[in-house]
């Protein structure tokens, strides 16, 4: 009986535990992940009660597997890691190298062969996508610089697993070939090329005229079943095809597939599509991949699962800080990209499955690689929760912070020299005209400055990014690089002599840092700040700003304010009701001397 309903029973009791176990790690503030693979640990041979199948479930967590790698592909972004390419590239591959050097050495060293020693090193060395993303947007810098650094860090090490499962069978024993045929490594690899350019060029240069296409022509139909139904299809289609005519991974074929797709018109409706099937097939690979979990092996190797704990924890983070440090951006940068890569996930476990199918990996190697898995996803909340006071500890050692500072100093001192002369050499015209301080220069701080300029105000923007502060100063206009926390940086963007200060950054750590610093040395200045939620309102209020937006308030009234044009509602009304909610929240009502005014809005004047 129960064999009628295997696939079924193994399906049910995946699903429950994996929610049961995830909603534990998500009330403790970890990564659903660890609920996950505990899950799967608790349905695994190591455990009683109910054995999962695991070959049943390994099939299941294919498809997880390359819905995985097709929202990958989706969501792989040329142009933004290009834009952070000078630190993302050299970066990512110095930390690979060093990573994958010390956990081959290791493994070798334990006994445990060459092969599962070059696997479980290069499993070590790459971050998993869905925890950093995760905790990118958890503490609200995924659209910061350092958010920016280490996304661009992690499609570097995604683009470089992609290879690795392409050239992993070229490391396959020779007994694995039919017949026992030999075949030289270098064979192997050019092979292995050769597979993955035709490949390429199918998926790549055929597809993008036949998936935009086909696509369209689904989408013309409106029917949201045959969408979703065109988007699986695709997906799995293209994965099994590249593993059955080009002999190369599903993983690889999905990655294209995703790539294409995401260059249509239709690609964010084919990523909500994609996503909630996604997240469930992905459910099932990382339960999967727990029921591996053997904690013996962790007994009877300690020293070995210590020390591959430690690379993850200590050498892959040291690493990234000196890489990112050398290359003279701020210490927060380097911290917090240092942080969330000190971790691994789901990229690790897909070499670790290749590699098991290849038999290049131990038994012993995929259980450590589970282990140090569970154990540094519980970890990395942690340690991005102590960011903050691990910068204030450093802070408090003038010393040790002043030679940290050194190198970031180096990068952008001539630059700012140059800008502090250029305001003080108009000094006399700069305290004539009204002057506002600019922190970020992102979307926000970019639009801000521009309508500033129109104006009558002067804009001085201060941004992390030294690439961006040149671009704007070839422009004519004026822009410091550095930490805007910072006393110096902002006395040479004349903070002493500014009206106003615009916050726009989106962390509230270092927004409070730079108000609280600029107030404490210009009393006067007035302070307008961007806010994520209305929960921030009565703390920056606190601190003495002047007025602030959020992006909570105003998207609701936005959003309200147009529902309602659409029901033909008075206008007059709907402006009354505005400005209740903005008085309510005070949303809004502090602008007044930097609004526009009536008579001004469609000419040049000033504030």
């Amino acid at each position: 009986m129960h064999n009628d309903f295997a696939l079924l029973l193994n399906l049910a009791a995946s699903l429950v535990l994996a929610l049961i176990f995830g909603l534990i790690t998500e009330k403790l503030r970890l990564s659903p992940i660890v609920g996950y693979l505990l899950a799967g640990f608790m349905l695994g041979p190591q455990t009683p009660g109910m054995v999962a199948d695991p070959k049943m479930a390994a099939e299941l967590a294919e498809i997880g597997v390359v819905l995985l790698m097709f929202g990958v592909g989706l969501h792989f972004n040329l142009r933004e890691l290009l834009s952070v390419r000078r630190i993302a590239l050299p970066g990512a591959c110095g930390q690979i190298l060093v990573a994958t050097a010390l956990g081959a050495w290791l493994m070798i060293a334990s006994g445990l062969g060459w092969r599962s020693g070059m696997v479980v090193g290069i499993a070590i060395s790459v971050a998993s996508t869905v925890v950093l993303i995760r905790m990118l947007m958890d503490n609200d810098i995924i659209h910061s610089p350092q958010g920016h650094i280490a996304v661009g860090w992690l499609i570097v090490e995604d683009i470089f697993t992609v290879l690795v499962l392409v050239a992993l069978p070229a490391f396959a024993p020779a007994e694995l070939l039919p017949e026992g045929e030999s075949v030289s490594l270098w064979y192997s690899l050019l092979l292995a090329v050769v597979k993955v350019s035709a490949l390429a060029f199918v998926v790549v240069g055929g597809g993008r005229f036949v998936i935009p296409w086909l696509l369209g022509l689904v989408a013309s139909t409106r029917s949201r079943e045959l969408f979703t139904l065109s988007i699986l299809a695709i997906a799995l289609a293209i994965a099994t095809g590249s593993a059955f005519i080009f002999g190369v991974s599903m993983a690889l074929g999905a990655f294209l597939a995703g790539m294409v797709v995401g260059q249509t018109e239709v690609s964010h409706q084919a990523a909500a599509d994609a996503l909630p099937m996604r997240d469930a097939f992905a459910v099932l690979f990382f339960v999967s991949v727990g029921m591996l979990f053997d904690p013996y092996v962790m007994i009877e190797r300690p020293f070995l699962f210590l020390g591959l704990l430690s690379i993850i924890l200590l050498i892959k983070p040291l690493t990234s800080f000196f890489i990112v440090w050398f290359l003279r951006y701020s210490v927060r940068t380097a911290i917090t990209v240092s942080i969330a890569l000190a971790q691994i996930g789901e990229f690790s476990f897909l070499l670790a499955e290749e590699a098991n199918r290849l038999e290049l990996l131990s038994h012993d190697g995929h259980t450590l690689l589970v282990a140090c898995a569970l154990v540094s996803i519980t970890i990395n909340p942690l340690l991005f929760r102590a960011i903050g006071p691990f910068e204030s500890w450093l802070r408090r050692r003038p010393r040790l912070w002043q030679a940290l500072l050194r190198r970031s100093e180096e990068k952008g001192a001539t630059h700012n020299q140059s800008i502090r002369n250029r305001i003080e050499n108009s000094e006399t015209e700069v305290l004539q005209s009204k002057t506002a301080v600019i922190i970020g220069y992102g979307p926000v701080g970019r639009t801000a400055s521009s309508i500033l300029k129109k104006f009558g105000v002067q804009p001085i923007v201060i941004d992390l990014n030294l690439d961006t502060v040149r671009a704007i100063s070839e422009t004519g206009e004026l822009a410091v690089y550095g930490d805007a926390t910072r006393r110096d940086i902002l006395e040479a963007a004349g903070i002493l002599q500014a009206r106003y200060l615009l916050v726009t950054i989106p962390e509230m750590l270092v927004r409070t840092a730079v108000i609280l610093t600029a107030m404490d040395m210009n009393p006067e200045v007035r302070v307008f700040a961007r806010a994520r939620y209305l929960k921030e309102k009565a703390w920056l209020e606190e601190l003495g700003t002047k007025g602030m937006v959020t992006e909570e308030g105003e998207t609701a009234i936005g959003l309200a304010a147009l529902l309602l044009r659409e029901l033909n509602a008075d206008e007059q009304l709907i402006q009354e009701e505005i400005r209740r909610v903005q008085k309510e929240f005070s949303l809004g009502s502090h602008g007044a001397e930097l609004a526009m005014p009536e008579a001004g809005r469609s000419q040049k004047g000033s504030v």
